[in-house]
């Protein structure tokens, strides 16, 4: 087994031990949505995903192929990139609300991620953050009730 297997045991493992802690919260009989919900979602998707790793990882060994070498450098400032958007993000989210700062949020990602060109990839990105923000939205502020923060600025 080779890197990616041992990093996906390691995610697998944690996700897993996180996740059986979820167990443990109690549920409010007013509330139909508890607060384990969630981190059960997002724990179970990550322990997926990290046992998809490792079962990759092993048929990938079985097969007698290593992964292909990389040929780029680590691009470790990109990295620091995203951690400063999504740092101006978290900032952001009192003041100018969760729809502007999240559209912001989507929008500078991708622009930082993978840079648009010309203006029809711009015109992309404006809108993959306006559905993003919009239906991030809807879901869990109309459908699930959940309240969403509102900017101190805007009120929005």
């Amino acid at each position: 087994m080779g890197r990616d297997g041992f990093t996906g045991l390691a995610v697998l493992a944690a996700s897993l031990v996180l996740l059986w802690g979820t167990l443990g919260l109690e549920r409010h009989p007013m509330v139909p949505v508890g607060p384990a919900f969630y981190p059960q979602i997002v724990l179970g998707i990550t322990a997926l995903m990290a046992l998809a790793l490792v079962v990759a990882d092993v048929v990938l060994h079985r097969r007698g192929r290593e992964a292909a070498p990389r040929a780029e450098r680590p691009r470790y400032g990109l990295v620091v990139l995203a951690f400063a958007v999504f740092g101006a993000y978290v900032v952001a989210l009192p003041f100018v609300g969760f729809r502007i700062a999240t559209f912001a949020f989507v929008a500078a990602m991708q622009a930082a991620l993978d840079p648009p060109k010309d203006a029809r990839r711009w015109l992309r990105v404006g809108v993959v953050a306006l559905v993003t923000a919009g239906a991030v939205y809807v879901v869990f502020e109309r459908y699930l009730h959940v309240l969403l923060p509102r900017g101190l600025w805007t009120g929005f």
